[in-house]
């Protein structure tokens, strides 16, 4: 049992990276190739037969020697003002705010462990959804590797963050005009969220037509969204940093000096 639990969550980790590679933005390359041989990895066991069709179709749209697709279209979903760009983090889906009570949570979290945002080449914040997949990758490659104190820090992060608004950024994304190759990654996200919410059991959330209208009704980009953009262009002028010495996830860093 202890070896199927290992398993298991050995391709939650798996499934985790991969999305993180979708959602944090990286221009590396490397990052790239990775993301590439994630698909490669979980396409052969998909979760059903919806998933094993969005596998091929991202297979045959992502370019095997370019992220430039992917960046390109990231962009039009994410940053760019021209279209109707979706904000990334659970605070703004729980409370409307770029920098609310779900970031506090987070870094709640993180200060349990050693594992820190790298401020240097990530901009967003700590509940941004691809910091927490790259959180939640983080926290099960930990548990494999022994520190399995880890295990119900990460279902935690799943219940009080993610599950939270998971599915209403989900729907901003596939409904959004620009989205093509993340219409199939939404697809795997979707059916992959609905294992962890059974393997967790954790029940899926009531979507809040009040929260979600007022979410849908705010037009105007906060002074602190446009200087988190533009410290991502910058960071995109600089080129790719190098990796982490410490973990192979996106901008994960680890805190050296306070023991956690």
């Amino acid at each position: 049992m202890i070896e199927q639990g290992k398993e298991v969550n050995k391709a939650r980790s798996i499934y985790y990276a991969m999305f993180s590679r979708f959602f944090a933005y990286s221009a590396d390359t490397s990052r790239y190739l990775e993301l590439l041989n994630f698909i490669d990895i979980l396409e052969k066991n998909p979760l059903d037969e919806t998933t094993a069709k969005a596998f091929k179709e991202l297979k045959k749209i992502l370019p095997k020697d370019s992220n430039a697709s992917l960046l390109t279209e990231y962009d039009k979903i994410f940053e760019d003002p021209s279209t109707s760009t979706i904000r990334t983090t659970a605070s703004f889906y729980d409370d409307g705010l770029e920098s609310g009570k779900k970031r506090l949570e987070v870094i709640n979290f993180l200060a349990k462990t050693k594992i820190r945002r790298d401020e240097k080449s990530f901009t967003e914040n700590e509940d941004s959804i691809g910091f927490l997949f790259s959180f939640m990758a983080e926290l099960l490659t930990l548990v494999n590797q022994g520190s399995e104190e880890y295990l119900e820090l990460s279902t935690c992060v799943f219940k009080q963050v993610i599950n939270n608004f998971i599915d209403e950024i989900s729907r901003d994304i596939y409904e959004h005009e620009n989205a093509k190759i993340f219409k199939q990654v939404i697809i795997l996200l979707q059916a992959f969220m609905e294992f962890e919410r059974m393997y967790l059991e954790v029940s899926k959330p009531k979507l809040s037509e009040e929260n979600t209208k007022e979410i849908k009704q705010e037009k105007e980009i906060s002074e602190e969204e446009k200087q988190r953009r533009a410290k991502n262009k910058l960071l995109r002028a600089k080129g790719p940093k190098k990796a982490q010495e410490k973990s192979e996830e996106p901008f994960i860093a680890y805190d050296t000096e306070d023991d956690a």
